[in-house]
């Protein structure tokens, strides 16, 4: 599970925010993870404890916005979720897309003080 990993680096990244800001407390963090990326949401969810254990970021609360997966079809233009029809367009049938959304993986806030 390479969710923990990335926990981890999330952790280095507020560890370096923290320090560039003066901070003292993390209150919570929110991550926007894309359904087509690689990253399981409630794996973060459930590893995220193991990453902020013995650190500063115990108390600090993890929140999770899910970016669902749009497509653009390449035949006729209608922009839609690709999960729930497996890539295929429900307007024209076709599996001929690009990607627009769904991939991303951010830290979207920090709220500390």
């Amino acid at each position: 599970m390479h969710e923990l990993s990335v926990c981890f680096e999330v952790i280095r990244t507020l560890q370096v925010f923290v320090a560039e800001n003066n901070l003292t407390k993390v209150e919570s963090i929110t991550l926007e993870i894309g359904e087509l990326s690689s990253m399981i949401p409630n794996y973060m969810q459930e590893c995220f404890p193991a990453a902020v254990d013995g650190t500063m970021f115990e108390n600090t609360k993890l929140e999770i916005e899910v970016i669902p997966g749009l497509g653009r079809c390449n035949s006729c233009s209608k922009m839609y979720q690709l999960l729930p029809v497996n890539g295929v367009c429900p307007q024209c049938g076709k599996k001929d897309f690009d990607v627009i959304s769904g991939t991303e993986f951010n830290i979207k806030e920090i709220v500390a003080c």
